[in-house]
């Protein structure tokens, strides 16, 4: 059974910098396609950036040039490294996996199949 184990988060100021570290345990095909995905009270969850099994990715428009995502082909570690964060970063950010084909939509919550506990990040101005 696929896990994932997310990790990092915290407090930042606007204008700083966290790394967020999703641990996946239990697929013995390589890497499912991941995404990182975010949420904020009485929104939907919304696509951060998503990495197809071979590498591809794609991020929302809103991180690109801040966000980073990358992967630990050893350890089976996605990372997310996040700069000059802002206020409207704040959110619980979610690792997801999909087994299988790859998603459709890259950054649509209903492809992913597996999903880590949330982590908080939140950015004060």
């Amino acid at each position: 059974q696929v896990h994932l184990v997310t990790s990092g988060g915290g407090s930042v100021q606007s204008g700083g910098s966290l790394r967020l570290s999703c641990v996946v345990s239990g697929y013995a095909y390589g890497w499912p396609h991941m995404a990182w995905f975010r949420q904020v009270p009485e929104l939907e969850r919304g696509g951060v950036v998503s990495v197809r099994r071979d590498g591809t990715t794609r991020y929302a428009d809103s991180v690109k040039g801040r966000f980073t995502v990358s992967r630990d082909d050893d350890n089976l570690t996605l990372y997310l490294q996040i700069d000059s964060l802002k206020p409207e970063d704040t959110a619980m950010y979610y690792c997801a996996a999909r087994l299988g084909v790859p998603p459709g939509e890259m950054l649509a919550a209903q492809q992913y199949d597996i999903w880590g506990q949330g982590i908080q990040v939140t950015v004060s101005s």
